[in-house]
C-alpha cells in the first residue's frame, strides 16, 4: 500500500501539471468562474457561512477583500506557473484560491466539481524545485498526484452514489437526460429528445461508467490511457449537448498521464519545425547556397 500511495515519478511530470495547474488558476479567477468578484459587491444578509467559514470564523466580503483575493491569487498563480518560489507561491495560491472559491459559493450553490483542485492546490507546495524534463524520481512528487487521481475518481464513484441516494433509481429510470435537454440543449442536439431510448440508454451508461470508474487503479498504463481519453470524450459530448463542463476536474484528470512524455514529444516537434524552417537547415524561406569554389567572374 505504502509503494502504491508513494510511486516514485519523474519531476518532470509534477512540473508539467503544476504549470497547466496555475495556469488554469489564472483562466477560472478571470474568466470562468467570476461569481467571488461580485459577491463582494453583494448585502451581507445573504451571507450564509459554509462549514469552513463556521470553523475558521471568515467574514462576509468585502469589495477590498474580494479584489485582494482575485488579484493576489492571480499574480502568486503567474510566478507559481514559472516554477518560483515553489513552497511560497503554492501556499499562496491554495489561499487565495480556496477562499475567493468560499466567497462565491457562501452565497449560492456548491459546485462538486472543483474538490480534487481544492486537494491538488493544497499538496503541490508540499514539492519543491522541479522541472519540465527533470527525469529525477520523487517519492512525494507521486503522492501528490496520486492524491488527485483518488479524489479525482472519488468524484464520480459519489456522484454516482448521490444519485440514488437523494434521486433513487428514478435518476436513471426516468427522463432526466430529457429534462436536462429541454433546459440546456444546445441546438444540435435538439434532436435528442426524439429518440428518448438513447437519452435512458444513456443515463445507465453514465451511471455504470460511474459506480465502475475505480477500476482505473487495477488496469494496465495502457488501459489506462484510453480510459482517461474516453472521460475527456464524454465531458466533450456532454458540452456539445447541454453546455455543462466540469473544467477544474478535467485538469486534475491530467495527474492519470504521463505528461513528461507529451511535453518531450512537443518539444520535439517543435524543434524540428523551427529546423525545417531555419536557413541553415535549407528549410521554407531559406536561400540557394552559394558555390564558392568557383572563381567569380570580373
Amino acid at each position: 500500500m505504502t509503494s502504491w500511495l508513494f510511486p516514485a515519478v519523474p519531476l518532470g511530470r509534477l512540473a508539467v501539471f503544476r504549470t497547466v495547474t496555475y495556469l488554469f488558476v489564472v483562466l477560472d479567477v478571470l474568466w470562468l468562474h467570476t461569481s467571488g468578484w461580485y459577491h463582494g459587491y453583494a448585502d451581507p444578509v445573504w451571507y450564509q457561512p459554509l462549514i469552513v467559514g463556521e470553523v475558521l470564523h471568515l467574514p462576509a466580503a468585502t469589495v477590498v477583500l474580494v479584489n485582494v483575493l482575485k488579484w493576489g491569487t492571480v499574480a502568486a498563480a503567474l510566478v507559481a506557473a514559472a516554477g518560483r518560489l515553489p513552497r511560497l507561491t503554492g501556499a499562496l495560491v491554495a489561499a487565495g484560491w480556496i477562499w475567493y472559491q468560499y466567497v462565491a459559493f457562501a452565497y449560492g450553490k456548491v459546485d462538486h466539481d472543483r474538490g480534487d483542485f481544492v486537494i491538488a492546490l493544497l499538496l503541490l507546495p508540499t514539492v519543491g524545485s522541479a522541472w519540465w524534463g527533470d527525469r529525477r524520481r520523487s517519492e512525494a512528487a507521486g503522492f501528490v498526484l496520486r492524491c488527485v487521481q483518488v479524489v479525482a475518481i472519488a468524484t464520480y464513484f459519489l456522484s454516482a452514489w448521490a444519485k440514488v441516494r437523494f434521486g433513487g433509481w428514478d435518476w436513471v429510470n426516468s427522463a432526466t437526460m430529457v429534462r436536462a435537454v429541454v433546459r440546456r440543449g444546445t441546438p444540435w442536439m435538439r434532436w435528442l429528445l426524439d429518440v428518448p431510448w438513447l437519452l435512458h440508454a444513456t443515463q445507465w451508461g453514465l451511471f455504470i461508467a460511474e459506480m465502475t470508474s475505480p477500476v482505473i487503479f487495477f488496469v494496465p498504463e495502457r488501459i489506462r490511457r484510453w480510459i482517461v481519453y474516453g472521460w475527456f470524450a464524454f465531458h466533450a459530448m456532454t458540452y456539445a449537448s447541454i453546455s455543462i463542463a466540469f473544467w477544474p476536474h478535467l485538469v486534475m484528470m491530467l495527474a492519470f498521464l504521463p505528461l513528461e512524455e507529451y511535453a518531450a514529444s512537443l518539444r520535439g516537434s517543435w524543434g524540428a519545425w523551427r529546423t525545417r524552417g531555419s536557413p541553415r537547415a535549407g528549410g521554407r524561406g531559406s536561400r540557394p547556397p552559394t558555390d564558392r569554389s568557383r572563381p567569380q567572374a570580373g
